[in-house]
């Protein structure tokens, strides 16, 4: 085991504070971009989607828009069983209970709504999957997992070796921002 010295025991020193603290900000940046939060309406496009390809019960849905924008969206119970209940209240879906679950399944005037909507909210989220906004702030905090496991378990020689590439690494973003 590494001592607990600044360049290697867990939890001390400076290092272990500024590794902590960057992968603290990572992490917070990641959980704000990605996973959970859709625009005003998508919810409500992607329901209608899924509705328009078979009747599905609740957590199917959930299921089925997780899966088709990658991971990326994953609406909450809290966000799809209201919309539900509004479309069941606007005469676009009705609502069949069996074995204690309900299923949803498109009205005639649901399908015309649904069949008006241009693509489907899953495909612009889908498409983001290789931004800025999910892999590089996914990638960094990886980056910092990985950081902060060697601060705690490494070597001095371990923490000089990942220090130089760290600092090589932070050189050659900077760079990839210079270029035009």
């Amino acid at each position: 085991m590494a001592s607990s010295s600044s360049t290697g025991g867990f939890g001390s020193g400076p290092n272990f504070d500024s590794v902590w603290q960057a992968m603290e900000q990572l992490r917070s940046t990641f959980d704000k971009r990605v996973g959970t939060r859709a625009g005003k309406g998508e919810v409500r496009a992607a329901v209608l989607a899924l509705l328009a390809e078979q009747p599905m019960h609740g957590y199917q849905i959930i299921r089925e828009i997780e899966e088709r924008s990658g991971g990326s969206w994953k609406p909450s119970a809290g966000s799809v069983y209201p919309t539900l209940q509004l479309l069941s209240d606007e005469g676009l879906i009705t609502a069949e209970e069996s074995n204690g679950r309900k299923s949803y399944s498109l009205t005639d005037a649901g399908r015309a709504v649904a069949g008006a909507e241009k693509g489907s909210p899953w495909d612009s989220t889908q498409s983001d999957a290789g931004s800025r906004h999910t892999a590089l702030p996914k990638a960094g905090v990886e980056l910092a997992q990985a950081t902060a496991q060697l601060n705690r378990t490494g070597t001095p020689e371990q923490v000089q070796q990942a220090v130089a590439v760290l600092d090589d690494a932070r050189r050659r973003i900077y760079s990839i921002l210079a270029q035009e």
